[in-house]
């Protein structure tokens, strides 16, 4: 096989191919299209750690009976600007697509609208969410709990999940402005990443069994909070904002107390939670000067001179700029996951990823 700069596939057939595994898998047409465009969007954006790479999860999730293909969600409106959609147990994409559409439908009612999912599991990139309400003309924010992979600052151990926060703003005449994070330093499936192409991690971002800091994968126990060990109150302070707003308001476990995502028990549902808002940016200054107060913003902020010779972006460029270069050029899979797709294609009868010549 060959490495990721030169084995490269098209979006439509990586779309193909996912849609193909996850329906033998046994999700359905909502589902298998929800986690399908959750996937390749990340992939699509450089984010292949919560890409493409997590495609052989979700198939084991679905085949072990921890997910459900055919799940029953439903949604209530407590409130004009609130709801609550139970999963049902399936796959956190079509959970976290189906509860920003009830939030951008409320937000178009009476200006913002917020949802709390339970009974969810997990969803990829929070930033496809987000992205999904600015994608309406609204603004919107998302969270998510999982289970302990993050030291608090000062600990020995892991508890808060990598617990992300997105959000998203559409931006007049180009693509939205859009920050996805982990509240820990790095997400875990960077290591994991890092770890199947043999590369070593940056300083201060992960830490050993004893909670010393360490830079090789096989060696990691925990990740360190966001801000590293001197300034990681910062972090763990937002992971736990993120457990408020997702499993508190949604009545779930919290993160701790969450099995973990990668098994070894891969049947018994895990109770994920997420939690989603958008906003209607005209319901609030008089006059609707938000699309001029963001243009000035985003003028003046990249106007900024750089350090060394460096760019100043404004969160989302990036990302929109690999979108366009892969969209050009391909999907790049690395050796590991060439030999995922390749085991996938085999064991499902799906027929095998066609890169591109």
């Amino acid at each position: 096989m060959g490495d990721a700069t030169d084995y490269r596939v098209a979006r439509e057939e990586l779309e193909r191919f996912m849609l193909a595994a996850l329906a033998r898998a046994g999700a359905d047409e909502a589902s298998a299209g929800a986690a399908t465009r959750a996937l390749v969007t990340a992939s699509r954006m450089g984010t292949d750690s919560h890409g493409l790479r997590l495609l052989p999860h979700y198939v084991q999730a679905l085949q072990g009976g921890r997910l459900k293909g055919v799940p029953q969600m439903r949604f209530e409106r407590r409130l004009p600007a609130t709801g609550y959609l139970d999963a049902d147990h399936g796959l956190g994409h079509l959970a976290a697509y189906t509860a920003m559409a009830h939030a951008a439908e409320m937000a178009e009612q009476v200006g913002m609208g917020a949802v709390a999912v339970g009974n969810a599991s997990h969803f990829g990139a929070a930033g496809c969410y987000a992205l999904a309400a600015a994608e309406r003309g609204l603004i919107g924010l998302v969270t998510c709990n999982s289970d302990p992979f993050v030291l608090l600052h000062q600990g020995s151990r892991p508890f808060h999940g990598t617990n992300p926060i997105a959000f998203a703003a559409p931006v007049a005449g180009e693509s939205p402005y859009l920050l996805d994070m982990a509240t820990s330093a790095i997400p875990w499936n960077r290591v994991q990443q890092y770890g199947a192409i043999g590369r070593e991690l940056p300083d201060q971002v992960a830490a050993d069994a004893e909670g010393r800091v360490t830079r090789t994968p096989g060696e990691v126990a925990a990740l360190l909070p966001l801000g590293g060990s001197d300034f990681g109150f910062k972090g763990a302070g937002l992971g736990g904002m993120v457990e408020v707003l997702s499993s508190m308001l949604a009545g779930m476990q919290h993160g701790y107390r969450l099995l973990p995502m990668g098994g070894p028990d891969m049947a018994t549902p895990r109770g994920v939670a997420h939690f989603v808002m958008a906003l209607k940016p005209d319901a609030f200054a008089p006059g609707d000067p938000f699309s001029a107060c963001l243009r000035r913003y985003l003028d003046d902020l990249r106007a900024q001179p750089g350090r060394n010779g460096c760019e100043v972006l404004v969160p989302g460029e990036r990302e929109w700029g690999c979108q366009a270069q892969r969209d050009a050029r391909g999907i790049p899979l690395d050796s590991a996951n060439q030999a995922a797709y390749a085991e996938l294609a085999e064991r499902l009868d799906v027929p095998p990823l066609r890169p591109l010549s």
